[in-house]
């Protein structure tokens, strides 16, 4: 996979704030990759979305994405190029119905109307929210907010999809309903599409092809999954959750029960356990 986005030493300070969000990050993420971000409230994973898409301007360093710039003169095609989805869509809601919204991105892009028209029912079809079409925004769950709210982005057709905590107001079936909707896109996307997770979610971060931990605004680990999640002392150490069957396999060990020792998601974990039941 070729590289689309690279940070090089890039640092930012709230103003009136005299600890930095954000200290001389370097990292770069591939063209196709499902990356989720992982730390403590303030650790700075917001605030690194914000800066890929120029809400925020970075204090010193360089982003580039696409090979583009993230500065000022290159604003538009930035946001053309990223597209983020955040934790409330009530906030990015601007249409009387759902196809309104989501074509309002194509709108204030000069989208013919043939064109847009077509795309909305395309995206809306990705998102499962065809049947929603006329329906206001604001009588919709939580979870059918966040598909609408995705659709919208992908009108667009950016290259790069943020989630920025989209997952944390949806209670635990909204939040499955949100990972397999994202899963589905980059089995059809593929390398057309780039995700970002900022999530504090573990389900969510497992989903991804790799993970990134912040902490104190420095990265300071990057990997699968399966590395990451595997060594819970080290998630407790930067104040993260551990996930349930790592802390399940943790409680069987201290009662004596031999338990493998990879990573297991939580449908690893109780095949594992239905096997383990099966055999005696």
């Amino acid at each position: 996979m070729s590289e689309l986005i690279k940070l090089v030493n890039v640092s930012y300070t709230y103003p009136n704030n005299a600890v930095p969000a954000l200290k001389n990050l370097n990292l770069t993420i591939n063209q196709g990759e499902w990356v989720a971000m992982i730390g403590h409230n303030g650790s700075g994973k917001s605030t690194f979305a914000k800066l890929l898409n120029y809400l925020l301007a970075a204090d010193s360093g360089d982003i580039t994405i696409a090979g583009v710039k993230v500065e000022p003169d290159n604003l538009w095609t930035i946001r053309d190029l990223v597209g983020m989805v955040f934790q409330n869509p009530d906030n990015q809601f601007v249409g009387a119905t759902v196809a309104d919204d989501v074509a309002f991105g194509m709108e204030n892009r000069g989208i013919d109307r043939a064109t847009m028209l077509e795309r909305v029912q395309e995206v809306l079809k990705l998102v499962k929210m065809t049947d929603f079409v006329d329906r206001e925004p604001a009588r919709l769950s939580g979870g059918q907010k966040q598909r609408v709210a995705i659709a919208s982005v992908l009108a667009i057709q950016p290259q790069v999809l943020i989630l920025d905590e989209a997952t944390a107001m949806l209670d635990p079936q909204g939040r499955r309903e949100m990972i397999a909707i994202v899963r589905e896109l980059k089995a059809r996307m593929g390398a057309d599409l780039t995700v970002i997770s900022i999530t504090h979610d573990i389900e969510e971060a497992a989903s991804a092809d790799r993970v990134l931990v912040l902490d104190d605004g420095s990265l300071i680990n990057s990997g699968r999954p399966a590395e990451i999640f595997a060594d819970a002392a080290i998630l407790r150490e930067h104040g993260l959750a551990v996930p349930f069957a790592e802390e399940l396999k943790a409680q069987l060990a201290q009662r004596g029960i031999a338990v493998p020792t990879e990573y297991l998601t939580m449908e690893g974990m109780v095949a594992w356990l239905w096997q383990s039941i099966s055999k005696k």
